[in-house]
């Protein structure tokens, strides 16, 4: 089965909002992220497993609000024994270690958006849309709040140069990426 991008209608190629005589690295870049599997893990809560005698890929389970990650995984905590596991390769065979006496393991690959921001003014961004102090926030952080009232995850990937992901359901991917496009049209942005 093919999977169709949630955006695939809506995200266009090019530069908009205020980048006339702007230099391209001055421009916050947003593109959506396809083509990776994306599972939540949820640790039961009468299971005695500890979950850092486990990993996929290599990557350990995180901590509180925090991220783990290599090249091609990437493991955000999402609340008390409840994570999100993202991968460009199939992670199916490392699911397999996983007893369902003791986890339940969801693929939700379709029902997710990602967009990926990238720019010196991507904080600016967020605070158009979110209450969370994102200036506090770093590489290797994580959180849910809310954009403009649509509940959203936040995977903060690099300070320099900063880059950021954002997680929201597929259904409410259109007004979603019209808010982030929208808030960015100030600073200039280039959809790639």
């Amino acid at each position: 089965m093919k999977s169709i991008s949630s955006l695939s209608n809506i995200h266009k190629m090019g530069v908009y909002g205020d980048y006339y005589e702007k230099e391209e690295s001055n421009l916050i870049k947003i593109k959506e992220i396809k083509n990776i599997s994306l599972y939540q893990i949820v640790k039961y809560k009468n299971s005695k497993q500890d979950i850092s005698d486990f990993k996929i890929h290599g990557v350990n389970f995180p901590v509180s609000l925090k991220t783990s990650s290599n090249q091609s995984t990437r493991i955000l905590w999402m609340g008390p024994d409840n994570w999100y596991v993202f991968s460009t390769l199939d992670i199916f065979e490392d699911l397999k270690a996983f007893d369902d006496k003791d986890f339940a393991i969801t693929n939700i690959s379709q029902s997710r958006t990602v967009i990926e921001l990238e720019g010196d003014s991507i904080n600016e961004v967020l605070k158009k849309g979110t209450p969370l102090n994102v200036d506090k926030l770093k590489s290797g952080d994580c959180a849910n709040t809310v954009y403009n009232g649509i509940t959203i995850t936040l995977d903060f990937i690099s300070n320099n140069p900063n880059k950021l992901r954002i997680f929201g359901l597929r259904s409410f991917s259109e007004s979603l990426y019209h808010s982030i496009t929208d808030a960015s049209l100030e600073y200039g942005y280039k959809s790639i």
